[in-house]
């Protein structure tokens, strides 16, 4: 074992130390808040024969390794194509800083596509870059991506939820702050942000070393941007990008917390989108949602239940869960330990990845 160490540290010593600290695939040095946790790291073994400290020549696999993990590096490296889920590389070069330079490339490490940034947002939808085929998803997910809409959800839309039972999004966020202090000065994916209300609160609470902002939706995007300029928001460890939910763009394994506020309801397919975010979260990863609860008759009678699920094909409303089938989503997309926190129809769920 210390010949292997010696091997590998013989490598580090020629490669930036930032490179380590942000790729989340063969990273060998984790995350300083990592570190805390008592991370085990696991060291290449190499042939016992090279004296300690030494790398050797380009047919060491480690150099080889670390050689071409380092091209990959030249982007943020938990970003990935949505596509074949691999690592994205900047083909502006590798000074792009989280702070993405207006009309900013990025290419798939893989599959060669590219990827653009126009200034407000990283378009990574997998139909991002086509030219005649237009995603359509259903009606209620189409409504966010209206400008009416996306206009008046932080002026009087996100406020009428009161009468849904949720707190308001400062109580709610400090009760999310709970679930979330494992991950702390980690990244954090808020996804289904929408205007950005929930973003903007977790990036000047300085808890995450990154905070993304995702949604399908254009319009809310630039409501994001637009209030991030109105409250003079630095963007040094916030980034807006545009996903689908069901396909969302990270490395697997590289995050370390997701939030989804009022969100579940609106996807038109939970199971995908949790699927996604447990696939994302690293070990030990914190899922915290919130959403509209339904334990009345339709989720205890099956025959009731089963037109409830036919209604809501049909009319492609609303999909409101009871306690028990959240609880049931999650662990059958490898979720545990399983809490929620209620007030009337108003639920706060939290889930991690197993360790």
């Amino acid at each position: 074992m210390t010949t292997a160490l010696g091997n590998v540290g013989g490598v580090l010593l020629h490669l930036p130390l930032r490179h380590f600290l942000f790729n989340p695939r063969r990273s060998l040095i984790p995350k300083p808040h990592l570190l805390a946790r008592g991370v085990v790291i696991r060291a290449a073994t190499t042939s016992s024969s090279s004296p300690p400290g030494t790398a050797t020549g380009d047919s060491n696999p480690v150099t080889q390794d670390l050689t071409e993990d380092a091209k990959v590096s030249t982007g943020i490296p938990i970003l990935a194509c949505p596509i074949c889920y691999n690592s994205l590389i900047s083909k502006n070069g590798p000074g792009l800083t989280l702070a993405f330079q207006s009309a900013s490339n990025l290419e798939c490490h893989t599959c060669k596509k590219d990827y653009q940034n126009n200034g407000i947002y990283l378009d990574l939808a997998v139909a991002s870059g086509s030219k005649d085929y237009a995603e359509t998803m259903p009606a209620m997910t189409e409504l966010f991506r209206s400008p009416l809409v996306s206009f008046l959800y932080e002026r009087g839309w996100r406020q009428n939820f009161v009468w849904g039972g949720f707190p308001g999004p400062e109580r709610e966020f400090e009760m999310a702050k709970g679930y979330l202090k494992p991950s702390t000065g980690g990244t954090i994916i808020d996804a289904s942000c929408g205007s950005g209300l929930f973003s903007r609160l977790f990036a000047k609470s300085g808890m995450f070393s990154l905070v993304i902002a995702l949604d399908f939706s254009e319009n809310m995007l630039q409501q994001c941007y637009n209030f991030i300029n109105q409250e003079g928001m630095p963007r040094e460890n916030l980034i807006l990008v545009r996903a689908d939910i069901s396909r969302l763009p990270f490395v697997s394994s590289s995050v370390d917390a997701v939030h989804a506020g009022a969100a579940i309801h609106c996807w038109p397919s939970p199971s995908a989108g949790v699927a996604e975010i447990s696939r994302v979260l690293r070990p030990g990863g914190v899922f915290v949602a919130t959403t509209f609860i339904l334990d009345v008759l339709p989720p205890v009678i099956p025959i009731l239940k089963t037109v409830r699920q036919y209604y809501i094909r049909a009319s492609s409303n609303y999909l409101y869960l009871s306690e028990g089938e959240l609880e049931d989503l999650c662990q059958t997309c490898g979720l545990v330990n399983f809490t929620c926190v209620r007030n009337g129809p108003f639920v706060m769920i939290s889930a991690t990845k197993p360790s």
